[in-house]
């Protein structure tokens, strides 16, 4: 027998009530995603929607405003409510939620760790999949995106999640106050610098566990990965990257869409060795895959995201700089050079 009062997350389902959120598809398919209020309205240029004309409708009712132009109205589903929350940074898109959900086996019950938080768009993925049973911890460095983070979880679910903890700080300092050694299924990683990470997580991960890590580049995958490899501690990392083509279905007229969801970001993730465990040797033809710290350094200089400068284009951007100046002196009227030494 089911007992339904483990959980107080309310169904996704029933008449609109005031506090839900609604989508709307207007004239020209355009969509409102709104909040129903208390005398709140929905003005555009076709008129106004009272939120009172929705509540107490079922889902999928269609109602019209003011102006007789006709919405359709339905609870948002969770790849549309990432879309259009509000962001404080740049989310994971829902075709790379489910690829992560896929490849990492995000499970009812897991015991999971993701950093950074961002948004809370890929938070809110990982607490569905691992169920009440579940916990995340989710580690993010700057409290105003975990704040934010916050605030979308709770509007979508409509409550903070009590298997959810946020903690502000640094993955690699914290994880062990956190967690215990051993004790993480699984690790999500979607940062700048995701290798600087992988010795913490790897004292975090339970043997078996796997770790993913969303990059965006091609010189942060490639140094992610060789991290790995070089740690020992993993299998041989896997790669790859999700593209999402639409199309057009209509009649006999079935075409590709001409604009697609393309590269986002990729995913390199690999599952964690039993401690002393060496897996066999993988045979490779010979190729340019060896490698030496200097080859390294010429690929990621210092740190991914710095952009090194030569001293040629250096000056190139000092002239750029002091005509942009001169032009600016020249338009408040004073184009004489400024004194040297200043």
């Amino acid at each position: 027998m089911t007992d339904d009062t483990t959980t107080d997350v309310p169904r996704p389902s029933g008449p609109f009530r005031l506090g839900d959120r609604v989508q709307l598809t207007g004239p020209k398919a355009r969509l409102h995603t709104i909040t129903l209020r208390e005398g709140g309205e929905l003005h555009t240029h076709h008129g106004v929607l009272k939120h009172e004309q929705l509540v107490g409708q079922p889902d999928g009712s269609v109602v019209a405003n003011s102006g007789g132009h006709e919405y359709l109205a339905l609870r948002p589903l969770l790849r549309d409510f990432v879309m259009s929350m509000p962001r404080g940074a740049a989310i994971v898109y829902p075709k790379d939620a489910a690829q992560i959900l896929a490849e990492a086996d995000i499970f009812p019950g897991a015991t999971v760790v993701e950093a950074g938080v961002g948004s809370g768009a890929l938070s809110l993925w990982l607490l569905r999949a691992i169920g009440s049973e579940g916990r995340l911890v989710s580690f993010e460095r700057r409290d105003d995106f975990a704040a934010v983070a916050r605030a979308n979880v709770e509007t979508f679910t409509g409550h903070v999640p009590a298997n959810w903890d946020v903690v502000v700080g640094d993955l690699a300092e914290q994880l062990s106050d956190a967690v215990a050694a051993a004790s993480v299924d699984r690790v999500v990683l979607d940062m700048l610098a995701p290798w600087e990470c992988i010795d913490a997580v790897a004292e975090a991960l339970t043997p078996g566990g796997v770790v993913v890590c969303y990059v965006a580049t091609a010189t942060q995958l490639s140094r992610v990965a060789e991290y790995i490899r070089g740690t020992g501690l993993f299998t041989e990392p896997d790669a790859n990257e999700t593209m999402v083509r639409g199309w057009h279905v209509e009649g006999l007229a079935v075409r590709p869409d001409h604009r697609m969801v393309a590269h986002t970001g990729f995913l390199v993730w690999a599952r964690r060795l039993a401690p002393g465990a060496i897996p066999p040797e993988v045979k490779r033809r010979a190729s340019k895959s060896s490698y030496g710290d200097e080859d390294v350094e010429l690929w990621t200089p210092g740190a991914v995201g710095d952009r090194q400068i030569t001293d040629k284009n250096l000056r190139k951007r000092v002239r750029e700089a002091e005509r942009a100046a001169e032009g600016a002196r020249q338009a408040a009227g004073r184009s004489e050079t400024p004194d040297e030494g200043i």
